[in-house]
């Protein structure tokens, strides 16, 4: 566990530096970038140290493995859902989780919103789009966005704070280059309700590029823990 500890300290460093380069390179202020923890399948004590090291903001995939590891972390921990979810599953993250990543349709958003009303809460969400077409992936497709912001920002539980991708492996440079013209597209012709203030993109392999172009959330996993069990 000592070496393990050592090694997510050293990525971290890394990680920080490459973001401020790759932001500065860009005329953009480091401080605007939010690095994100993803924590798939890693062992609470290790996330734990990347918190401890001010990665508060941490990424869950799974409802169970959510579950299974809340109470181990640290209470600075700010936790997000960031993967596919099915709708019988809201229930256990509304109210639990600070955001919701991957909404990318009407039937999950209403889900949302009844359990958001049940509480008596707000969800901050943001919706997720499948800006490669690719059928094997989550997400609305950029020509169903419109209507999907205009028909989620109407539920009056739900708070949509901007957008999500997975850009393709292949190609990627012209899908971030797409979503950071459909994120600044959002925000030039704003829905009532919202406020497109994340674009959360960018991952271990393509974060940097991801910076260059507009990202301001970058889920960081294998980069930050080491390759996944």
């Amino acid at each position: 566990m000592e070496m393990e500890t050592d090694l997510v300290r050293e990525n971290i460093l890394r990680i920080r530096e490459n973001v401020r380069n790759a932001a500065v390179r860009c005329g953009r202020d480091p401080e605007d970038v939010a690095i994100m923890a993803v924590t798939k399948t890693v062992a609470p004590e290790l996330v734990n140290i990347a918190v401890d090291c001010g990665i508060t903001l941490l990424g869950e995939n799974r409802v169970q493995e959510f579950q299974a590891k809340r109470e181990s972390y640290r209470p600075q921990a700010q936790v997000h859902f960031i993967g596919h979810l099915q709708t019988n599953k809201v229930k256990y993250l509304v109210g639990e989780v600070e955001m919701i990543h991957s909404v990318d349709r009407m039937s999950l958003a209403n889900e949302i919103e009844r359990c958001a009303e049940k509480r008596g809460i707000v969800q901050d969400i943001l919706l997720e789009v499948n800006i490669g077409g690719e059928e094997s992936k989550s997400g609305v497709c950029p020509d169903a966005l419109p209507q999907l912001l205009a028909q989620a920002a109407a539920l009056p539980h739900v708070h949509i704070c901007g957008l999500m991708t997975i850009p393709p492996p292949t190609q990627s440079s012209r899908h971030l280059e797409a979503m950071q013209k459909l994120f600044a597209d959002c925000k030039a012709s704003p829905v009532p309700n919202t406020e497109m203030r994340i674009l959360s993109m960018g991952m271990s392999g393509d974060y940097e590029a991801a910076i260059a172009c507009g990202s301001n959330l970058v889920r960081i996993g294998s980069a930050l823990f080491g390759a996944r069990k």
